[in-house]
């Protein structure tokens, strides 16, 4: 097995178990308190995780020319720029958990596949220019850790 196989497996096993203490974050909170966004903050829970989810259809699918696998309501919703504009109700968060681990799952068939063969360069708010499938994979590691650690901290917050 080749290092970078190897290096895509390991981003991959984090992006699960980010997204599973997400969930588990997730499921200690009630739908008030996913959606309550506290001052000098600009979004809420619930956002971040929408957030990750999107972005990981934008970074890897749209930047491959490919479909998302996800309806376009919540890319808007949930993009980079966006921010909170309504009540998200428990049906919601109940699908974002669903496809939280589906769309891991479809990514790791995908790249069985080699479904990413047309990436185009992007360059991310953090100045890391993103050439490959592969880059994407590796930044999504620390982009879902980064709203993970913004989510404990707006928990902690409200428990205060």
């Amino acid at each position: 097995m080749n290092i970078m196989v190897i290096e895509l497996d390991k981003c991959i096993d984090t992006i699960r178990a980010t997204r599973n203490l997400f969930i588990q974050l997730l499921d200690g909170l009630t739908i008030v308190e996913l959606n309550k966004v506290p001052g000098g903050f600009n979004n809420n829970i619930i956002w971040n995780f929408g957030h990750v989810i999107v972005s990981q259809q934008i970074l890897c699918y749209k930047l491959s020319g490919l479909s998302l696998n996800i309806d376009d309501m919540y890319i808007s919703k949930y993009a980079k720029g966006s921010k909170p504009e309504s009540f998200v109700e428990e049906n919601e968060v109940l699908f974002l958990k669903q496809k939280a681990i589906e769309l891991v799952n479809m990514l790791v068939e995908d790249l069985e596949k080699n479904s990413f063969v047309d990436f185009k360069p992007y360059l991310t708010s953090f100045g890391v220019e993103l050439s490959s499938i592969d880059d994407a994979i590796k930044y999504l590691t620390m982009h879902e850790g980064l709203h993970l650690g913004y989510v404990m901290a707006l928990r902690r917050i409200m428990i205060a």
